[in-house]
């Protein structure tokens, strides 16, 4: 999800990620000074060794005159990142940055899915709300073995972005492998535009059943306007669905989590793994209008980021009960550090804990009531965790 200090980002066809983060390099600290600076060089390291490469390959190679010296240096960086081992920490070029920018706006043109990596895999963390991906059928979970040509499992994410973004109006296909399927099925979707709604809530006798499809800035004054309504309407009890929403923006989830908890209460921690002292995230001030009404959460395997840390902040401080099947755990933090030539690193800089101190990351949420969704429930539009959810709520 986007911490906000900054937003959440949105991988291609839409991912929004727990905790973004902003800030800059000066000059004095970008990639130059690595060079120019003897006290900027780690020890052991002998970057003498990298201009020796570097010449040799200009020296040696049979079409050196066709190298392209910009195309070697965004070469050199993202192998240095890439070492790092975290599909979330990557260097981007300025137009990769320039992208990155466009999609945090919320409005691009792609497929409208959250993906990740997991255990080497590409994953479909959600497909979001109207868009092609989920008309289409893909569900939080399936792996994605090759897009147009390409394996996937080769790919980094940011890689894997470029090949599924594009203009709307263009196809794309997948190959794609779910649980229980004995061989893999091709998928094909026309790019649209995407834009993604942050909510919709309904009265269903007299619980309000209320989704949150993902952590955007819209979405906070969305949910206002639906918490008022809520307020002034008859119900009783509320079911929180935060199924399939990848995440957005950690102030959002703050601001949200104050209709349901008292001011102060602790939302998430943030631990950065060094030996600095965490940081704790607090509920904003909305005087938890909605702290009386009982509540059961709605989580899955595309509940992500900001949803999972709204999810376990009520967990955690009111003992909800999360009804569904275990989500994702998208739970670390990224910062973009922006390099002087408008180049920039995306670095994962600590993760996110629940309030009681639980990881998120590779690990998700555990439901207290666990309720699969199997081929035939989707085949005939049954939703057998609503309607656990809805029993569940009734008898608090």
């Amino acid at each position: 999800m986007f911490a906000r200090r900054a937003p959440l980002f949105l991988l291609l066809a839409a991912v929004f990620v727990a905790g973004f983060l902003f800030s800059q390099f000066t000059g004095e600290r970008g990639i130059a000074g690595v060079y120019n600076r003897e006290e900027g060089k780690p020890e052991g390291v002998d970057f003498s060794l990298f201009w020796d490469a570097w010449r040799t390959l200009q020296e040696n190679y049979v079409a050196s005159d066709e190298l392209d010296e910009r195309l070697m240096l965004e070469g050199a960086l993202s192998g240095m990142v890439e070492s790092a081992g975290d599909p979330y920490t990557v260097y981007f070029n300025p137009g990769d940055t320039k992208v990155f920018w466009e999609d945090i706006a919320g409005t691009f043109e792609g497929v409208g899915m959250e993906v990740g990596i997991r255990e080497g895999e590409l994953k479909v963390i959600a497909p979001l709300e109207g868009t092609p991906a989920q008309k289409a059928g893909l569900r939080p979970g399936d792996t994605i073995v090759k897009i147009e040509d390409t394996f996937a499992r080769d790919l980094s994410i940011d890689e894997a972005v470029v090949l599924i973004r594009g203009e709307k109006g263009t196809v794309v296909r997948f190959l794609v492998l779910r649980e229980g399927w004995a061989e893999a099925r091709e998928f094909s979707m026309e790019r649209a535009v995407i834009e993604v709604p942050s909510l919709s809530w309904r009265l269903q006798g007299d619980v309000a059943v209320l989704s949150l499809y993902h952590f955007s800035e819209k979405a906070k004054g969305d949910f206002q306007e639906a918490a008022m309504e809520i307020l002034a309407s008859r119900a009783e009890t509320i079911v929180l669905d935060l199924r399939n929403n990848p995440g957005g923006f950690l102030e959002v989830a703050q601001d949200i989590a104050g209709w349901f908890l008292e001011r102060g209460a602790v939302v998430t921690i943030e631990e950065f793994g060094d030996g600095r002292e965490s940081r704790e995230y607090r509920a904003k001030d909305n005087n938890a209008q909605l702290s009386t009404y009982p509540i059961v959460v709605l989580v899955n395997g595309g509940t992500a980021s900001a949803a999972e840390i709204l999810a376990g902040a009520l967990h955690d401080n009111r003992g909800v009960l999360l009804v569904g099947e275990r989500s994702f755990g998208k739970g670390s933090v990224q910062e973009l550090k922006l390099l002087k030539d408008d180049s920039s690193l995306k670095i994962t800089v600590a993760h996110w804990l629940t309030p009681k101190g639980n990881f998120l990351t590779d690990v998700g949420l555990e439901p207290d009531v666990a309720v699969p969704m199997t081929e035939d429930d989707f085949a005939e539009d049954r939703d057998p965790q609503l309607d656990k959810a809805l029993e569940l709520v009734e008898e608090l």
